[in-house]
């Protein structure tokens, strides 16, 4: 640690400012010269490993000292709530009460890092004009500073320099010895930690109370010695008091029966911890407000995993599963409400545990005639905790008898200041909720936000691409004599957005139809478009009268000249009904398949050609094959037979040999044999289009 009286003047100016704001704690963030990141230089007045997260800071991350460095502006948190809004990752990682503030520190030459300080819990809403020029001026001397000398070893430090905290009044002997015996009177227990939590001071009662010998305890974390202070909740008590200043305790069990309170009173140096028998007659300040605090090693796990998990949420249905399985869960509720707003109303998106006439009670109804926990706090921002029946009979008359729920949490999700729905944990007994309890909800609630809105634009984002493409391929398929059709379309999984799969079927005129099936290269709303460009070419060219292979050159004149950097293939059949021959032309496309009339099957030799949209004088060949009667041509796409690492003609010969193996059946019979191990795949990487004419046996003359 570097000396408290500052050696080097950058460290002096961080306690500087530290002292003229009333800070408890701060840290000196340098932008690194050759990437987009701020690395923690200095620090003083809480520990290395509580910042340890945010040691290396990317410049575009939503953390305030980021956005005070990238905004060039004075970034202010008044407390957890606030943070829980604007910053929910800081928050839910430290769900304690304190007030923040970071503030870019720059000059002529640009942006050099920025000032971090955090002041106790209970400071006011707002920075005064005072604290806030203080806050710049200590700005202003670390730019000088940093321009002048930009740190003492040059570049920052993998590891923060930490300052300690200002040195204790000297004392003499006596007054030393006098203290010993002070604190040796007291009833219980006293031990004293310094701001990393070790254990510098063990009195004869604490000895005898956590029964271990001082020469244990001494330089020591107490959760390290003690196996029965390992529960996170000690440690959590110990980070809650040194970053929020304020007086904590705790209850725990020494084995095998002897319940013990803790109670925790932090300064700038350290913490002194009182130790007493809990609920004992004599306890001199059995008074003394006991804070009850919940086991939350479950908890944390859950918020954690929660946190990954909701990163990969990806439709609102992802999220409110989530919240349902894994929140209601790890706290105890017994059910879940999620409400969004919508176009001035309530709607319900997400529900568990309610019956169903508490659901339909505020379904729909405006906010501005329904009276209930969620509208206000779609109203205010505000999460409002009920503990009882009472609480909230009082301010909701009837709804505990409509919801069967007795305690609630009810957490507004907030975005940017903008409230995107509300969360309702529901509780089938009292219940009170701890400080820290609902520090971490309302955590948790900017994090679910934001999934939520995430996932409200993915969806809406999903159905119009998919509207989209739906609008562009054929609604229905006309009538042919002489054949049975079928045709099936399978989306790729979610998260593909669309592809560019199509099929048409074309009635020519009396005696003649086309078949055609296509394939634009990608996954968005730009194969979407080309694919209707394409189906639309393909359609006025056949209806022109044009051959097999001159559809698909006109077609690929066309698509080049669009140059839309995007391919397409293309499967082009004419059949003429009378004489029931088809004429077939490639542009790239798998191979079609024709079953016979005996049942086996073979790929059928059509020359490929070369994409549409690559090369504009391109030209395409066709082929003539019949089509006896019980016969049936298949035309796919290619997602219907790839697979990573599996050969494309290997993955057609196995097509090929399903067709061979199904049963005598209709077309659409056989389109969903041939679907069937690729309707369940949760990974499919591709569309897929299918259609398949089952030529029908020729009915018998009247002379015959």
């Amino acid at each position: 640690m570097s000396d408290g009286a500052g050696s080097d003047a950058v460290d002096r100016a961080l306690l500087r400012a530290m002292r003229e704001t009333g800070a408890s704690a701060g840290g000196l963030y340098v932008l690194a010269a050759d990437e987009p990141v701020l690395q923690l230089t200095v620090m003083s007045g809480v520990p290395a490993p509580f910042l340890e997260p945010w040691g290396r800071v990317a410049l575009a991350a939503p953390i305030p000292v980021a956005v005070a460095t990238r905004q060039q502006c004075l970034v202010w948190a008044a407390g957890h709530q606030q943070m829980t809004r604007d910053f929910p990752r800081t928050a839910v990682a430290v769900p304690y009460d304190f007030a923040l503030a970071a503030a870019p520190i720059s000059d002529t030459t640009g942006r050099r890092g920025a000032l971090l300080l955090l002041w106790p819990a209970g400071h006011p809403p707002q920075l005064s004009a005072d604290e806030a020029e203080t806050v710049r001026a200590g700005c202003r001397r670390l730019a000088a500073l940093l321009a002048k000398r930009p740190l003492p070893d040059g570049e920052p430090a993998e590891v923060p320099r930490v300052l300690s905290p200002p040195p204790v009044r000297a004392v003499g002997q006596e007054e030393a010895l006098a203290a010993v015996d002070y604190v040796e009177r007291l009833p219980g227990g006293c031990c004293a930690l310094d701001l990393d939590g070790r254990i510098t001071l063990v009195t004869t009662g604490a000895e005898e109370l956590l029964g271990e010998k001082d020469t244990r305890l001494i330089g020591s974390h107490p959760w390290e010695v003690l196996p029965w202070l390992r529960d996170p909740v000690f440690e959590d008590r110990y980070r809650a008091a040194v970053i929020s200043r304020r007086p904590t305790s705790f209850t725990a069990l020494r084995p095998p029966e002897q319940w013990l309170t803790f109670r925790l009173f932090p300064d700038a140096r350290g913490l002194s911890v009182w130790i007493t028998p809990s609920g004992e007659d004599h306890d001199p300040v059995a008074s003394y407000p006991a804070e009850s605090v919940p086991v939350r090693a479950g908890q944390i796990y859950h918020v954690l995993h929660l946190s990954a998990a909701l990163t990969e949420a990806v439709g609102v249905q992802d999220v409110v599963d989530l919240v349902a399985d894994q929140i209601v869960p790890a706290f105890g509720a017994q059910g879940m409400l999620m409400y969004a707003a919508e176009a001035g109303r309530l709607r319900t998106i997400g529900h568990r545990g309610y019956p169903a006439e508490a659901i339909a009670a505020f379904e729909g109804v405006a906010l501005s005639a329904a009276n209930s926990p969620a509208v206000h706090a779609l109203g205010t921002g505000e999460p409002s905790f009920f503990s009882c029946p009472e609480e909230l009979e009082r301010d909701y008359p009837g709804l505990p008898h409509l919801t069967g729920k007795a305690a609630r949490a009810v957490l507004p999700l907030i975005v940017s200041g903008r409230p995107v729905g509300c969360c309702i944990l529901g509780y089938t007994r009292p219940r009170t909720f701890s400080v820290e309890e609902r520090q971490v909800l309302t955590s948790l609630a900017g994090l679910i936000a934001q999934a939520l809105d995430r996932a409200r634009l993915y969806d809406t984002k999903q159905q119009l691409a998919h509207d989209l493409q739906a609008g562009l391929l054929p609604h229905s398929l006309p009538p042919v004599p002489g054949f049975a059709v079928a045709a099936r379309y399978l989306p790729s999984t979610r998260g593909m957005d669309i592809g560019g799969d199509f099929y048409d079927l074309i009635r020519l005129g009396e005696d003649s139809v086309a078949a055609v099936i296509g394939d634009v290269q990608g996954h968005n709303a730009a194969a979407a478009a080309l694919m209707g460009q394409a189906r639309t070419a393909v359609h006025a060219h056949a209806t022109a009268g044009a051959s097999p292979a001159e559809v698909l050159a006109r077609t690929n004149r066309l698509l080049t000249d669009l140059d839309p950097d995007l391919f397409t293939s293309c499967l082009y059949v004419h059949i003429d009904l009378r004489t029931r021959r088809a004429c077939l032309a490639s542009a790239g496309h798998p191979p079609p398949l024709l079953r016979h009339p005996d049942g086996h099957t073979t790929v059928l030799d059509v020359p490929p050609g070369l994409l549409l949209g690559i090369e504009p004088d391109a030209q395409y060949e066709a082929t003539e094959i019949a089509l006896p009667p019980e016969s049936v041509l298949v035309l796919y796409t290619d997602g219907l037979v790839e697979a990573p690492g599996v050969d494309l003609d290997r993955a057609v010969a196995d097509l090929a040999g399903r067709l061979d193996d199904a049963p005598p059946q209709g077309p659409d019979g056989l389109a969903d044999t041939l679907l069937q191990n690729r309707q369940g795949e949760a990974d499919r990487q591709d569309d897929v289009a299918l259609m398949l004419l089952a030529a029908r046996p020729i009915a018998p003359t009247a002379a015959a």
